[in-house]
């Protein structure tokens, strides 16, 4: 059977959710025009996951497990499946079901106007106000300082052509977003508003410390911002410096206030001072480690086995 569509799912315990979403990718396949391939990427899961995956019947699309050696994170993990894919054409499939599985002929048949790639918009989703308050605010910095493309409501979900998928097997960066770097190849792209789901099922993989690595890939990796704004912050302590100076020495000469200068400013003029150089020494130092990291040439990912279903 030729495959028309790679269906990259990557997991990393799901087992409350497999067989739903066997069943829904399956049964979804049935009596389509393209043929569907479902390539499932375990990330280090040590649940059942696996275990219920090879116990499951398809019948309608092919199906293979690629397992990763341990936990890569799920962009790694998706790149895996970009590795392993059949077919030309790939898409991005959430294990907890946020995605509604329309969105597979959707994409598809936007991608058959012309487009090499096709961004799916979240148009609405069930989170709360601290989820999409970070969501906004990372787009919004993104779009500024990162890829001037990238959409304002965030992008969940992806569809590429060949081009884009020599170009991801080509080049495979450690550290880095997947999203973003297929948004920044310049290939002709669109984008498309969908509804989402809550989760059902299972508890979310999106932790507090995997947002803050995701912000931080994303503007280390695509953007010379973080590396100027140390600039910015030293040429602005030196200017408030020379203010503080000469306010001091015109409050003296005129004695406009009887001011006394003591251990409490000079306290706080060095915390001040060591605050911002520290973190300026700690961008400086993100910049040297990933390019340290991307020097040594270490596997972006391991894969310890690849199954096929059916």
């Amino acid at each position: 059977m030729t495959t028309d569509i790679s269906v990259i799912v990557p997991f990393l315990n799901e087992e409350d959710n497999i067989n739903d979403l066997c069943k829904v990718l399956d049964e979804y396949a049935k009596d389509k025009e393209y043929k569907l391939e479902i390539v499932f990427v375990d990330d280090g899961s040590t649940d059942r996951s696996v275990i219920l995956l090879k116990q499951y019947n398809f019948k309608y699309t092919k199906a293979k497990i690629v397992t990763l050696s341990r936990n890569f994170g799920s962009h790694a993990a998706i790149r895996a499946g970009v590795l392993k894919a059949s077919s030309d054409i790939c898409v991005f499939f959430s294990a907890d079901l946020q995605e509604p599985v329309s969105l597979i002929g959707t994409v598809y048949n936007k991608l058959q106007e012309g487009y090499d790639v096709v961004c799916i918009q979240k148009r609405e989703v069930q989170v709360s106000f601290s989820e999409k308050l970070f969501s906004r605010g990372y787009a919004k910095l993104v779009r500024k300082y990162a890829v001037k493309n990238f959409p304002l409501g965030g992008v969940n979900n992806i569809m590429f052509n060949k081009k884009v998928k020599d170009v991801l097997n080509r080049y495979i960066e450690s550290n880095s977003s997947i999203f973003l770097q297929i948004m920044n190849m310049g290939f002709r792209m669109s984008i498309v508003d969908m509804d989402y789901n809550a989760r059902n099922k299972g508890e979310t993989k999106w932790t507090l410390d995997k947002k803050i690595k995701m912000l931080i890939d994303s503007f280390v990796a695509f953007s010379f911002f973080p590396i100027r704004l140390v600039s910015i912050l030293g040429i602005i302590m030196s200017l408030l410096g020379l203010l503080f100076a000469f306010g001091i020495l015109i409050i003296k000469l005129f004695n406009l206030l009887p001011l006394e200068l003591g251990y409490p400013t000079l306290i706080t003029v060095i915390l001040f001072g060591f605050g911002v150089t520290n973190i300026s020494l700690g961008v400086i130092a993100e910049y040297l480690w990933r390019a340290y990291d991307s020097a040594r040439g270490r596997a972006v990912f391991i894969i310890n086995d690849e199954i096929t279903i059916n």
